[in-house]
């Protein structure tokens, strides 16, 4: 079907996804989700999450941090004393947030043998040339 026969132009569907994008780019990413993740028991220093999540680096953190806050889904809290102490806690949106985040992860480990049988059996058929050169290392 012809976009001319819809009444729909890309304009009208870029401008309703974008918002949406944004969104699933910014709670999707590799950081945000072990974050989440990290969070979900409760208040967490800043120490705790950069210890918790292997490979993330500091300034990393610190950015990631920054966007969860500034779009609502973690508070800082900032306590008064010598040296400060700094905890980070999901919001009521994020607890929500993170129950889709374990449905999705349950299910990706209810089928994560069915996806690793597909895979080898496309690649066996579509790619054969691929598992020779496997074998061979």
């Amino acid at each position: 079907m012809s976009q001319r026969n819809t009444g729909v132009s890309t304009q009208v569907v870029n401008a309703h996804a974008c918002p949406v994008r944004e969104v699933l780019d910014r709670v999707a990413g590799k950081w945000s989700v072990q974050i989440l993740v990290a969070a979900a028991h409760g208040p967490i220093r800043f120490t705790e999450l950069e210890r918790s999540i292997e490979g993330i680096s500091r300034r990393m953190l610190t950015l990631t941090l920054r966007n969860l806050e500034r779009d609502g889904l973690v508070t800082r809290t900032v306590y008064p004393t010598v040296p400060p102490k700094v905890e980070y806690e999901l919001t009521s949106v994020a607890y929500e947030l993170h129950e889709t985040l374990q449905r999705l992860t349950d299910w990706a480990e209810r089928n994560r043998l069915h996806i690793a049988e597909a895979r080898a059996a496309y690649d066996a058929e579509h790619r054969p040339e691929l598992l020779g050169a496997q074998a061979a290392r």
